[in-house]
């Protein structure tokens, strides 16, 4: 029933609305980020020493992204369309965005997220618990024991890549940042093959 009143709501709401929603989402979780990380961290030296230029970006967190990709990328094809349904919220978000728009909405998420989750939680509260919240936040997937244990593993996994890298943000957001623009590309690309491109200009929505 809750899902269903949640697949309702989204069809409800313009691609517009529902990306404001989520740039406001995304916005709190930076000013949590802001106001936790000035009271954590002792300098700001301490903080950007979490931002390193290393071979673990990509070692680490470009080829855990694409291999992430590209194994949901599979049980796709396998499973049905039904374990991967969210409500309709993905694909509202980016089935009509431009590439740019797609890298624009990944890359703001990566960032926001994984500044709070891993570079302020992570780093001083642990991995466990940046996990079990992270995947907590994402609250719009419980309703689905799949996408659950999805975002779980998801979680956990970035927490792993976080450590692996000895705590390089650059590596998660990185990962991150693929993850959700690759994920999102794919959903725009499904859409044009269902409607075709040139039914799709007129219903383009900005931000």
């Amino acid at each position: 029933m809750k899902k269903n009143k949640q697949a309702e709501l989204i069809l409800k709401m313009s691609s517009k609305e529902l990306t404001f929603h989520l740039l406001v989402t995304q916005l709190l979780l930076f000013i949590l980020f802001v106001i936790f990380g000035i009271v954590l961290f002792k300098d700001f030296a301490s903080f950007f020493d979490l931002f390193r230029m290393d071979r673990s970006v990509i070692t680490l967190g470009a080829v855990s992204g694409i291999v992430i990709v590209l194994i949901d990328v599979v049980l796709m094809k396998i499973l049905p369309e039904k374990y991967y349904d969210d409500g309709g919220i993905n694909e509202k978000i980016f089935s009509n965005r431009s590439i740019a728009e797609i890298a624009f909405l990944a890359m703001v998420i990566a960032i926001c997220e994984e500044l709070l989750f891993r570079g302020v939680i992570q780093t001083h509260f642990g991995f466990f618990a940046a996990s079990v919240i992270f995947a907590l936040v994402h609250i719009r997937y419980w309703g689905h024991w799949f996408l659950i244990v999805n975002i779980i593993v998801l979680s956990f996994w970035i927490g792993i890549i976080y450590q692996l890298s000895n705590q390089n943000l650059l590596a998660t957001i990185f990962m991150h940042f693929i993850i959700d623009f690759l994920l999102g590309w794919i959903i725009r690309q499904k859409h044009f093959s269902k409607k075709g491109k040139g039914g799709m200009d007129h219903e383009k929505e900005p931000f």
